[in-house]
């Protein structure tokens, strides 16, 4: 038996390296709402810089046709950097697309929601 025989079946050489990286597994914190205060928005304005977005988010009471114009009020702002912007638009656009698929597609132009008074259903 030669020397490089002997050696491999003593297991004096280190395994041989395998060719897929390991995959890290990730710890994902608990996350807590306790004492958390929810707001309704119906109207968000994106600001962008070159180093995050800024999301204000208020309540538009103003409807069309409805009489004066009442300014609106931003109650939340949101700070984000792109990489989190990215992983929101992500999250919010799977769960757009579930929603969609359960109750049908969101039409955003309020032109086309709202129905005629002759189209509408009588009560």
């Amino acid at each position: 038996m030669d020397a490089e025989s002997s050696k491999s079946s003593t297991g004096d050489n280190p395994p041989a390296q395998s060719a897929q990286p390991q995959v890290q597994q990730m710890t994902i914190p608990t996350v807590e709402a306790e004492g958390l205060a929810a707001t309704y928005a119906n109207f968000v304005r994106v600001s962008p810089s070159p180093e995050e977005l800024v999301l204000d988010f208020a309540l538009n009471s103003n409807l069309p046709g409805a009489g004066p114009i009442v300014p609106i009020k931003i109650s939340d702002r949101l700070v984000l950097n792109y990489f989190t912007a990215k992983r929101l638009w992500g999250g919010l656009g799977l769960a757009l697309q579930r929603h969609e698929q359960t109750f049908g597609v969101l039409e955003t132009d309020v032109n086309k929601r709202v129905l005629p008074q002759s189209q509408r259903p009588q009560r």
